[in-house]
């Protein structure tokens, strides 16, 4: 059932909190859906690596003021369906038509997901990224192992591989327990690996650059088995 106002698990609220203010100052993002998806536990959270677009045409969207509109925006409410991505309608440009795909397929509401990056500041490149690695970490991660306690996360879901081994390391997921590899000429490959007490990161195509749409290209079957494995 839906809660019209769900409250914040208090201990994501007092991570939040806590974010540096330096990194506040900076252009990016922390959440990708609403209060409600943090709120009460959740099998599945969604991250993928950093916000995009360019940090110097959006340096008024800082992460202070999109956390702003997080405690006070709506509570039900997802990035990938109900956000415009460069005027087009909400839900239809790039990966988010892929992402949602996948939603469905796994009977799962995207605003009850939630969803963040590994990384809040926006940037224009990987490599800057990579660059400051463990600064940023050490400021966006607590948020993640709050998000991770507080809901009761068993599968975390990555874009990409960059974003999947940053997780991992951070999660101790070493153990590879599960692969799914594309029908397609390319044959790009998803995986699951396991931390000690069962989580599991998963490490997918990333969704810019791989269509889920397409059969021959689509990971749900891997997340589809972490999922029910989790649920035994």
């Amino acid at each position: 059932m839906v809660v019209p106002n769900p409250s914040l698990h208090p201990h994501i609220a007092g991570a939040l909190n806590s974010i540096p203010a330096w990194l506040l100052s900076q252009s990016g993002k922390v959440f990708y859906s609403g209060r409600g998806a943090f709120s009460g536990p959740s099998n599945l959270y969604v991250l993928g690596l950093n916000p995009g677009g360019d940090p110097e045409a959006q340096a008024a969207e800082t992460i202070n003021a999109e956390l702003q509109r997080f405690r006070e925006g709506p509570a039900w409410w997802s990035a990938y369906a109900d956000e415009s991505w460069h005027g087009a309608p909400p839900g239809t440009w790039g990966m988010a038509p892929r992402i949602l795909h996948m939603l469905a397929a796994l009977d799962l509401d995207p605003r009850a997901v939630p969803a963040s990056n590994v990384i809040f500041v926006r940037s224009s490149t990987e490599a800057t990224l990579v660059a400051k690695k463990e600064v940023l970490l050490q400021s966006c991660w607590p948020v993640h192992e709050a998000v991770i306690e507080a809901l009761r996360i068993r599968v975390v879901l990555c874009f990409g591989g960059t974003a999947g081994r940053w997780a991992r390391e951070r999660l101790g997921a070493q153990q590879n327990v599960d692969s799914f590899q594309e029908t397609n000429r390319r044959g790009w490959r998803s995986e699951t690996h396991a931390t000690g007490d069962g989580r599991m990161v998963l490490t997918l195509t990333h969704p810019g650059r791989a269509d889920w749409r397409n059969p021959d290209a689509d990971p749900t079957c891997l997340v589809r088995r972490a999922l029910a494995d989790c649920r035994r």
